[in-house]
């Protein structure tokens, strides 16, 4: 495999979907070393769901006690209110338009929910 660091764009604010996939998975990824890094990028709804949500919260903190990096578009983050709470939760909040599109390009591991 190329580039073993996986991203995965998570769009669906559904706690299900970020239960039973994205956390699930991003976090299997790195315990079994399917992948040497995965970083979830948080993009629209799925803001104000991880900043809001008590047991979303709790379980992102353990994902990235694990190795699991959460990175959060800052537009969405600011434009839903949530900026300063995923800030506060440890997550790096940055303009995502440009590295996503750089992500897209080089044709890098992209997994998109």
């Amino acid at each position: 495999m190329k580039d073993k660091h996986l991203h995965i764009l998570w769009t669906n604010a559904d706690p299900t979907v970020f239960e039973k996939m994205i956390l699930m998975y991003s976090v299997n990824s790195l315990l079994r070393g399917w992948w040497e890094g995965v970083t979830v990028i948080i993009w629209g709804a799925t803001a104000a769901l991880a900043a809001n949500d008590p047991r979303v919260r709790e379980q992102i903190a353990t994902a990235m006690r694990q190795g699991v990096k959460f990175s959060a578009c800052i537009t969405c983050a600011r434009e839903l209110g949530v900026e300063d709470q995923l800030r506060d939760m440890g997550m790096e909040v940055i303009s995502w338009g440009p590295p996503l599109t750089q992500l897209l390009q080089d044709r890098v591991p992209l997994l998109t929910v």
